[in-house]
C-alpha cells in the first residue's frame, strides 16, 4: 500500500474573516480539508458556531471594522499556533445599494469601514508577523464593482476599488520578504450578499436558476486553497472570476 500523502496545507495557520457564511464558510471548509488550522471570524456568535461545527474551524467573534477585535484575533491565533500563514480578508457587504441622493452618511461610512478600512487593519497586523516568519499569504476578496461601474453601487464600488489598489501596494511592499498578496475579484456569487443588501427582489443572482450558475462558496474555497498551495517563488497578484451567466455591460 502506498503511503498516504500529507494534506496540501498541513500545519498552516489561517484566519478567514466573514467566515460564518457564503464565501468565507466555503473558504474555511476548503482550507481545513487541506490540512490547515483555521480560525473564522464574524459578528454573529450563533452563525459562527454553526459554521465552525460544519467546517472544523475554530470561531472567534470579532468585527473586522474594530481594531481592538483585530488585536484579540491575532493574540488568540498567535498564542495557539505561534504563527500566521494565511489571512483571507473576506468580510464585506453592500450595506446600502442605492443612488447617491438616497444614501446616508452612516451607510457610506459603514460601507467604507467594512469593505476597505477593516482589511487595512488586518493587513497592518499580519504584515510584521509574516515578515518575521519569512513567508505567508494575504488574500483580499474584492468585487467586480472595483473594475466596473453600475448605478447605485458607488460607495461599495469606491471601497472595493480602494481595496484593489491597497492590495497592489501591499504586494510591492511585502514581496521581497517572501510574503505574497493576492487580490481575488469575483463577480456574481451564490452568497447572501443580495439579501443582506436588500436587493434580492430585483437582482438576477438571487433567483434559484441563476444562483446555481454563479460562483459557489466551495468553488471559491478551492481557488483559495490552490493559491495558498502554489510554490512560494510564484506570485499571483490578481485573479478575476466571472460566471458565464452574468452579462458584463457596465461603464
Amino acid at each position: 500500500m502506498c503511503p498516504q500523502r500529507a494534506s496540501t496545507l498541513e500545519g498552516k495557520a489561517a484566519v478567514v474573516t466573514g467566515g460564518s457564511k457564503g464565501y468565507g464558510r466555503g473558504i474555511a471548509g476548503a482550507l481545513a480539508a487541506a490540512g490547515a488550522r483555521v480560525w473564522i471570524t464574524g459578528r454573529s456568535e450563533t452563525a459562527l458556531g454553526e459554521a465552525a461545527a460544519a467546517t472544523g474551524a475554530a470561531a472567534i467573534r470579532a468585527d473586522a471594522t474594530s481594531p481592538g477585535d483585530w488585536d484579540r484575533v491575532f493574540k488568540t491565533v498567535l498564542n495557539a499556533a505561534g504563527r500566521l500563514d494565511i489571512l483571507v480578508n473576506n468580510a464585506g457587504g453592500g450595506v446600502r445599494i442605492a443612488p447617491m441622493d438616497e444614501q446616508t452618511d452612516e451607510a457610506i461610512a459603514e460601507s467604507i469601514a467594512l469593505n476597505l478600512t477593516g482589511v487595512l487593519y488586518g493587513c497592518r497586523r499580519a504584515a510584521p508577523v509574516m515578515k518575521r516568519q519569512g513567508g505567508g499569504i494575504i488574500i483580499n476578496v474584492s468585487s467586480g464593482c472595483a473594475l466596473h461601474a453600475w448605478p447605485g453601487w458607488a460607495p461599495y464600488s469606491a471601497a472595493k476599488a480602494g481595496l484593489n489598489q491597497f492590495s497592489h501596494c501591499l504586494y510591492t511592499e511585502l514581496r521581497a520578504s517572501g510574503v505574497r498578496v493576492t487580490t481575488v475579484t469575483p463577480y456574481w456569487g451564490a452568497t447572501d450578499f443580495t439579501q443582506a443588501a436588500g436587493i434580492a427582489h430585483v437582482h438576477p443572482a438571487a433567483t434559484p436558476e441563476i444562483r446555481r450558475q454563479c460562483i459557489q462558496p466551495q468553488e471559491m474555497g478551492s481557488l483559495v486553497v490552490n493559491l495558498c498551495a502554489m510554490p512560494p517563488h510564484l506570485e499571483v497578484p490578481d485573479i478575476v472570476i466571472q460566471p458565464t451567466v452574468q452579462p458584463i455591460e457596465p461603464l
